[in-house]
């Protein structure tokens, strides 16, 4: 069971934040505690799947995407691989017009398992490859019939009968199944890895007249034989990154990746590095600088390229080294920081350090790890100057701020995919760095972008740790294609995501790893038959870490309905939420980002309107009605809203809006819903037997949520909230002195330390509990994330923290009961007057 705090409040006045703004005109009263919320779902679906098993075969109520469960594979991928926005798919384009949820899928296909759940299984397809379609060249799924005696089988996609080859036939029995239907994980599991042969080999790029990079070995060409994936560290050592402790930090977080070591809390790491990969270094400030790995003894020679325009590796051998057996590494990692420690270079050439390494990963791909410190404003890409961001906010000229200045830049991610090559870049700058720019390399790339402004090495060097680590451990491809097929009657239209689409069926990312994401919008071209399921199916060629060359395929079958109501009954409304966050990402390049806000809550009156008219047209027109899958909808669509890349207030740097943006386009649907609407509890009110091992079971009791408004809040409370990028625990004025002893050790709110980046160990039932809770948090997500400190009406932070309650008036935008009510004026006027949503002036820009 769930424990849930306390029902009697005592509001506190709404905290220091953010500028929102009122609802213009009368509406009635309304009580917050009887507003639908997001929290009543998740809670109600989190008892519901605590001790059962979900089984995948369609036709079943699916659990919340935020919910913990364990799924067994019945022929279907689980929903931690693919999510839909509705289970029941419409019969026709009418009737999805009629019903208004959009038609799309998020893709996770390296999505990270319970432990409890059987592992993904791989399948040696053998010299001929995988079964695959002779016409739309689908892979053979549970879901595909036998006709012919076995000599043939049907594709569930396209209908075509392809023959099977000699080696993979098998007689049929009584059933129409093969006799060795069990012992064939590719006919009874939804998700399956092939490893397959030469003929799925990645290609080399095509030769081109000319690079700005001279590689190490000449242009291969013919397919790319696996190999296991090789890394390059590459480290600014400007007078920024040295001065700030950021490099010496980054030499120590790299130093615990390739030989183990001690966290902050004294704990051992182990070494995370691959054991068949090889390592590089280059470090760069107006120049480039290489290392000979190769000596025997004594430290490593630096090489210097002062050419950035062309660029050349200057060695041949001794640039990539097995780390494990070369402990050279360790001392140019611990000498690297003094021996610049007097620099007073400014500058450092990153576009120059990206092709250096394109120039040593050319014709293998790998993953290069940057870390910088400032803008690139010299050698090839360099950028120049600041844009006054205040007076491009709300004009014509405001999506330039989230495109990059210089195309060289998206030119260069190009480049990367098609070497096979990712650019993953930690930014620890005090300045603005242009993520807008340089970020378009991560972005089509498949990278990531770790964000650290303002870097302080004692708060943000074990986060920087944590990070390295997660990047190390969780599961990845490179050098992958991604190819997403549907049965006949619907065709894909988008993709969304980061990474690189060069053709309208095809993309390509030069990683892609357990955390990220694809999402696919559907459309009908000819009605589906109620009395068939349609399918969907994702491959994704890929080589492991440790060089095998696969393809991990994701199956689905979907009902199909022909009345409104049973796509209601059977939508997802994270996956929705999902879906429309993306999508309002997609054009923060090409709109103006209150265009993009007015839109989507359009969008979330015309999902609601959809169901009002459809089902529930005998109700009041004065009455707003909400469907029960989708009671949290109107409070996640202002999520949306509020959100750091869309939000209203133009104090937000675009460097942080491009950092968000970027996060927000890969991330799984869970993630997503938890970054737009926090996690929130109340550690004071904590049961005794909440986040405790049962001692007759050894399970764990995890604490309810509660909702993001300070109206729910007391002050003599402690609440935790999290929103997978920070966690911040506010401690209210009217604390008890005894909460305080037990979490920190002192009875006094004015000596709790604001700067704690952690809770101290204390012997305490609430420490223990306090401590657990953070535990686990950081084990789903499988990383550390910063931790913050907020005391009522005393600490900066307070600001932060008051923006995250989304149900408040603020980040420029109304309160959820404001929200609700432009919402039911949208509707109400539609069901007068007839018409359409955004059909008249009057709908746009009323909601503030």
């Amino acid at each position: 069971m769930y424990a849930h705090a306390a029902n009697t409040y005592s509001p506190i006045p709404q905290p220091p934040h953010s500028a929102g703004q009122a609802f213009k005109g009368l509406r009635t009263h309304i009580d917050p505690s009887q507003i639908p919320s997001p929290i009543e779902n998740q809670e109600i679906d989190r008892q519901e799947w605590e001790n059962k098993t979900y089984l995948t075969l369609p036709g079943k109520h699916v659990p919340l995407a935020t919910t913990d469960y364990v799924a067994i594979d019945q022929g279907n991928s689980t929903p931690k691989f693919i999510r839909v926005t509705t289970w029941n798919v419409p019969s026709t384009s009418k009737l999805a017009s009629e019903c208004q949820i959009p038609l799309a899928a998020v893709f996770q296909p390296f999505a990270q398992q319970d432990p409890r759940e059987e592992p993904v299984p791989l399948i040696d397809a053998g010299p001929n490859g995988p079964e695959r379609c002779s016409k739309c060249r689908g892979y053979i799924n549970p879901w595909c019939t036998w006709v012919g005696g076995g000599s043939k089988w049907k594709c569930n996609l396209c209908q075509n009968e392809t023959a099977v080859s000699p080696e993979y036939f098998c007689n049929l029995g009584a059933n129409l199944m093969r006799l060795d239907h069990e012992q064939r994980p590719e006919l009874n599991k939804g998700t399956v890895d092939f490893a397959v042969n030469e003929e799925y080999w990645a290609s080399q790029p095509l030769e081109t007249l000319s690079k700005p990079y001279v590689a190490v070995e000449p242009a291969p060409t013919g397919p790319r034989q696996p190999a296991p994936m090789d890394y390059i560290f590459a480290l600014d050592i400007s007078f920024e990154s040295i001065q700030s402790g950021f490099a010496h930090s980054a030499c120590s977080s790299i130093r615990k990746i390739l030989y183990g070591g001690l966290d902050d809390d004294g704990r051992p790491i182990d070494a995370v590095f691959p054991l068949n990969s090889k390592v590089a270094f280059i470090t760069y400030d107006r120049a480039l600088h290489f290392y000979d790995l190769s000596a025997v003894d004594g430290q490593a020679p630096m090489l210097v390229v002062s050419d950035i325009d062309e660029v050349f590796i200057p060695l041949r051998a001794g640039v990539f080294v097995p780390p494990q057996e070369n402990r050279l590494i360790e001392q140019l990692l611990e000498a690297l920081p003094t021996r610049h420690q007097e620099t007073a270079i400014r500058e450092a050439v990153m576009g120059s350090a990206v092709l250096a390494s394109l120039a040593a990963l050319a014709g293998r791909g790998g993953q290069v790890i940057m870390f910088q410190s400032c803008m690139p404003t010299v050698g090839p890409g360099a950028l120049k100057g600041t844009p006054d961001e205040q007076k491009l906010y709300d004009s014509d000229k405001e999506k330039t701020l989230f495109t990059p200045r210089d195309k060289w830049w998206l030119d260069l991610g190009e480049s990367c995919v098609d070497e096979g090559v990712a650019i993953s870049m930690f930014l620890g700058m005090s300045r603005y760095i242009d993520v807008g720019s340089i970020g378009a390399v991560a972005s089509l790339s498949g990278g990531e972008i770790y964000y650290h402004p303002r870097f302080e090495p004692l708060r943000a060097g074990p986060l920087l740790d944590a990070q390295l680590q997660r990047l190390f451990r969780r599961m990845v491809g490179y050098n992958c294609a991604v190819k997403i097929r549907c049965s006949n009657g619907l065709r894909i239209t988008q993709y969304r995501g980061n990474m690189f689409q060069r053709s309208p069926i095809e993309v390509e990312c030069s990683v892609l790893d357990a955390d990220k994401s694809i999402t696919v919008t559907l459309e009908h071209t000819h009605s589906l038959n109620a009395r068939e399921y349609v399918y969907l199916q994702s491959a994704v060629l890929y080589t492991t870490v440790d060089g095998q060359r696969r393809v991990r395929t994701c199956n689905l079958a979907l009902e199909v309905v022909e009345l409104a109501g049973n796509v209601f009954q059977f939508a997802d409304m994270e996956t929705v939420i999902a879906h429309l966050a993306k999508d309002a990402i997609s054009y923060v390049t090409s709109s103006k980002l209150s265009t993009i806000r007015e839109d989507l809550t359009e969008q979330c009156s015309a999902v609601l309107l959809g169901y009002r008219v459809n089902c529930a047209s005998a109700t009041r027109s004065t009455q707003l009605v909400i469907p029960e899958v989708f009671k949290g909808f109107p409070a996640l669509t202002l999520a949306i809203l509020k959100c750091k890349p869309l939000k209203g207030i133009a104090s937000v740097s675009s460097d942080v809006r491009n950092y968000y943006a970027h996060r927000m386009r890969s991330m799984g649907v869970r993630e997503l819903v938890q970054y737009l609407y926090p996690r929130m509890m109340a550690l004071h009110d904590l049961d005794d037997t909440i986040a405790l091992p049962n001692p007759n079971t050894g399970e764990i009791c995890w604490p309810s949520m509660m909702r993001n408004s300070h109206l729910f809040m007391q002050a003599n409370g402690i609440y935790l909230i999290d929103n997978e990028e920070a966690m911040i625990l506010w401690i209210g004025a009217s604390v008890s002195p005894q909460l305080l002893l037990d979490l920190f050790g002192v009875d006094d709110i004015y000596k709790v330390d604001p700067q704690t980046t952690k809770l101290p160990v204390r012997d305490s039932l609430l420490s223990t509990q306090a401590r657990n809770i953070l535990a686990n948090r950081r084990l789903h997500r499988g990383r550390d994330i910063n931790f913050y400190i907020a005391r009522q009406n005393m600490d900066g932070t307070e600001i932060e923290f008051s923006d995250m309650l989304v149900e408040d008036q603020n980040n420029g935008t109304s309160s959820y009961a404001d929200f609700l009510t432009v919402v039911h004026k949208q509707i109400g006027q539609v069901l007068l007057d007839g018409g359409s949503l955004g059909g008249g002036a009057t709908l746009r820009g009323s909601p503030w």
